[in-house]
């Protein structure tokens, strides 16, 4: 049997590819964020209503009120910058954008993936101003995350 210069490329290649699909934690430490605020605590809960969708979350502002500038924090450890939600809006925010401290994100959901989607159980919304209080908001678990 002859070493050909194809097999020495899939002998190589085969391993590494599935090592880098076995990968269940998307890790980018340029994207490193700051901690959750434990300190901060939460005064209120808004009825506005949190689900995912594919590979998005999907926030229902059913309020008056308008929130601009804010961090967007999911389950004590991510956080995503988005300019403004909108009374009224039904506001779309890719779960592929939030990221910890140690740069690591939830897992999206979609239809090819791989790995399961990380469920949405607690999202606050922090204000521009670093003393007030975290604002809730009504996570609505889906027939994904209730499995």
């Amino acid at each position: 049997m002859r070493f050909t210069a194809s097999r020495a490329l899939c002998l190589v290649a085969l391993p590494a590819l599935l090592l880098a699909s076995c990968q269940t934690v998307r890790s980018d430490p340029t994207k490193a964020t700051r901690q959750y605020p434990h300190w901060l605590k939460q005064t209120e809960t808004l009825p506005v209503q949190v689900l995912t969708e594919g590979e998005t979350m999907v926030i229902v502002n059913a309020t008056t009120r308008r929130f601009e500038n804010i961090d967007l924090w999911l389950n004590e450890r991510y956080v995503q910058r988005v300019d403004l939600i909108a009374p009224g809006e039904n506001k779309r925010v890719a779960m592929a954008d939030f990221w910890d401290i140690r740069g690591e994100a939830p897992n999206p959901g979609g239809l090819f993936r791989y790995y399961q989607p990380t469920p949405i159980r607690l999202v606050q919304i922090q204000t521009s101003d670093p003393n007030a209080p975290l604002i809730g908001l009504q996570a609505v678990l889906t027939e994904v995350e209730t499995r």
